[in-house]
């Protein structure tokens, strides 16, 4: 069963040097609180997973804790690039960045096959893109039944899964509504699991439309009200769009970047 612990204890048990880690929410419920324990903790060499990477992960490529990203997309949604990205690919600030990319569908269906004990996962997409020239973990496959051409990733199954959450109870089990994304799949899929939550409740009361995540599949459970900000925590909170805006200024320039987050999050 989950234990409740603080998110700082949480993290330096958890999350290691090398390690791969999957930070999942999609809009919504982003583990940003969780994101800056990790760079607060100074780990290095992280491979980096997430279908949608946005300011967060931005924010840790440029601290330096990424050596790897495997992701589908990658931009600060409605403004434009995440420039400590493209930093690190153009020019290995502050260091190198291996980048492997996919397609939504492609991760999704990953993470899916990481949860259900598959090798890999099998789709029709990326089919009329470059994608399978340009990524080693995309392979044609053809189905032994029709003689059809598809497609082949492996499953994902990450030595970490992090997500946020609206409330968990005292013994663990985690309620979430909104948006859903992979979260569960990416916490099935994962070796570890940290999910951050608005509040820990007594009681998780039912909930038209919300899904919930049993205690034996969660390691640990932390408390961070206000967790997922910039973002959003449908019911608790809204999103702080006109930070996404500053972010695209803030995160242009090397020194004004690195003394933002000496300020807000160091």
């Amino acid at each position: 069963m989950a234990t409740v612990i603080p998110l700082a204890e949480a993290v330096a048990d958890l999350v290691h040097d090398g390690d791969s880690v999957a930070m999942e929410g999609f809009t919504h419920l982003i583990p940003y609180a969780a994101g800056h324990e990790i760079i607060r903790q100074g780990r290095r060499d992280l491979t980096l997973i997430r279908m949608t990477p946005d300011l967060i992960y931005d924010q840790m490529i440029g601290m330096g804790c990424a050596g790897r990203l495997v992701f589908s997309w990658g931009g600060n949604p409605g403004v434009g690039s995440l420039h400590r990205f493209r930093d690190a690919v153009q020019n290995h600030w502050p260091g190198p960045l291996e980048i492997e990319e996919h397609s939504h569908a492609g991760i999704a269906n990953a993470y899916v096959a990481g949860a259900s004990g598959l090798p890999f996962a099998v789709l029709r997409g990326y089919r009329g893109t470059d994608l399978p020239g340009r990524t080693a973990n995309i392979r044609p496959i053809t189905c032994p039944f029709t003689g059809e051409e598809l497609t082949a990733v492996p499953a994902i199954n990450p030595d970490v899964a992090v997500i946020h959450a609206q409330r968990a109870d005292r013994r663990g089990n985690v309620q979430l509504w909104g948006i859903t994304g992979v979260q569960k799949e990416a916490v099935l899929a994962a070796r570890r699991s940290l999910v951050t939550v608005e509040e820990v409740v007594d009681e998780l009361e039912p909930r038209p439309g919300a899904i919930v995540l049993p205690g034996w599949a969660i390691t640990y459970v932390s408390e961070a009200p206000g967790g997922s900000h910039p973002s959003y925590s449908a019911g608790y909170s809204s999103r702080d769009n006109d930070f996404y805006l500053a972010w695209d200024e803030i995160s242009r320039d090397r020194e004004t970047f690195a003394a933002w987050m000496r300020e807000h999050v160091l």
